[in-house]
């Protein structure tokens, strides 16, 4: 699941969601517009195995910030450095 902070970023959410789609991981990008907060929320009840949030920080790095459902938080990486830690 990608969770973009605002509206502004899900252009960003989009591109990464296709980069990991070409690399063959089944991804869903979180478009509602409602807080993050909410959105985050969302995707924990999901029980999804990873959430990138996406905000300006990200998207000026080229990055996502990685949440794992069973080990929590794991940092900023490229969607990419993320596809080789899925073993895609």
């Amino acid at each position: 699941m990608i969770v973009p902070v605002a509206d502004r970023h899900i252009d960003y959410a989009k591109q990464v969601a296709e980069d990991l789609r070409t690399a063959g991981a089944r991804v869903k990008v979180e478009e509602r517009s409602e807080s993050v907060g909410k959105k985050i929320r969302a995707a924990e009840l999901g029980r999804y195995p990873f959430m990138l949030v996406v905000g300006d920080r990200e998207v000026e790095a080229g990055e996502v910030a990685v949440r794992s459902h069973d080990e929590g938080e794991l940092g900023s990486m490229t969607s990419e450095k993320f596809c080789m830690l899925l073993g895609t």
